[in-house]
């Protein structure tokens, strides 16, 4: 098999181009009107990818039992408009101007973090996977660039408008397969690292985990990361406001206990504090995505 082309000005890649352009021109479109364009094209979406919707319907009825039918159905189209919604604003991430992010951006209990900071000592930022979690990264690394790890993506010409834009105000990206040995003494030095926790890491490298009490494939790195750095870790999830308003970021007091004995302590610790993030906005969390598809073993497909 050949190697992919991996150069982002090869001529194949001439319709990311045009699609990033597109969305260039997006971000000097106010907000509030994006937010109305994302109704209409959620709905859209909602309609012609019903594979998507089904992941999205069969994750919340998982985590929400206690709904009914129709409030499982009206809470996945919410979540398909916020996910076309967010798409939109995606331009408005990578290129607005410090003022501009200032403008449309509020951090709920930003004393907390005022407070480790002042402490000298490195921290950990769990950011879950919502919608707006890339704008979460990139605003707060305004006040002190810090550390992050990304997960590079097939599409070079898109792959490199992100990493430009979550650098652009002095952070620093780790891709998550290189040496993270730099990262690590990042933090050890003072740096506050945005860590992005919750994806299905695959049966190899998972521990299974509550999450809304199903077992879940989940990451166990968080715990041992804030053990060798002796770093406190802060839940810090973002969120987009109503009508095209902005987002607003929500720091939490950071996690006591943690790390615990056990990579399985670890792991349910985290997922239960992401749990409650996700409890404030069930319509903003990355539904979508099939979050249960590693089962533990003799366990059955929940996407059947």
């Amino acid at each position: 098999m050949p190697r992919p082309v991996r150069n982002p000005f090869h001529v194949r890649y001439l319709g990311s181009w045009i699609a990033l352009g597109l969305l260039r021109l997006l971000s000097l479109i106010p907000m509030p009107v994006l937010f109305h364009v994302g109704s209409v094209l959620g709905d859209l979406l909602h309609a012609v990818v019903p594979s998507r919707r089904r992941v999205a319907e069969r994750n919340l009825a998982l985590c929400f039992p206690n709904d009914s039918a129709d409030q499982i159905r009206d809470l996945a189209r919410e979540n398909i408009r916020n996910t076309a919604r967010m798409l939109l604003y995606s331009g408005f991430v990578w290129w607005a101007s410090e003022s501009k992010l200032r403008g449309r951006v509020t951090v709920r209990n930003e004393a907390i973090l005022d407070q480790v900071e002042q402490q000298g000592k490195g921290f950990i930022l769990l950011a879950p996977h919502f919608l707006a979690l890339e704008l979460g990264g990139i605003f707060l690394s305004l006040r002190s660039p810090g550390v992050s790890v990304y997960q590079r993506t097939r599409n070079p010409v898109f792959d490199r408008a992100m990493f430009r834009a979550r650098q652009r105000f002095g952070g620093t990206m780790y891709e998550r397969k290189d040496d993270l040995r730099p990262m690590l003494k990042a933090i050890r030095g003072g740096k506050g690292c945005y860590y992005l926790p919750d994806q299905d890491p695959g049966p190899r490298r998972a521990v299974f985990a509550p999450f809304f009490g199903i077992p879940t494939a989940t990451w166990p790195a968080l715990g041992r990361i804030s053990g060798m750095c002796r770093a406190p870790v802060l839940p810090c999830a973002t969120y987009l406001l109503p009508r095209g308003a902005g987002f607003e970021i929500v720091i939490d007091e950071p996690l006591s206990g943690f790390p615990a004995t056990t990579p399985d302590g670890d792991a349910a610790k985290m997922n239960e504090t992401i749990e409650r993030c996700v409890r404030r906005a069930p319509t903003q969390y990355f539904w979508v995505h099939k979050r249960f598809k590693t089962r533990p073993p003799g366990s059955p497909d929940v996407y059947d």
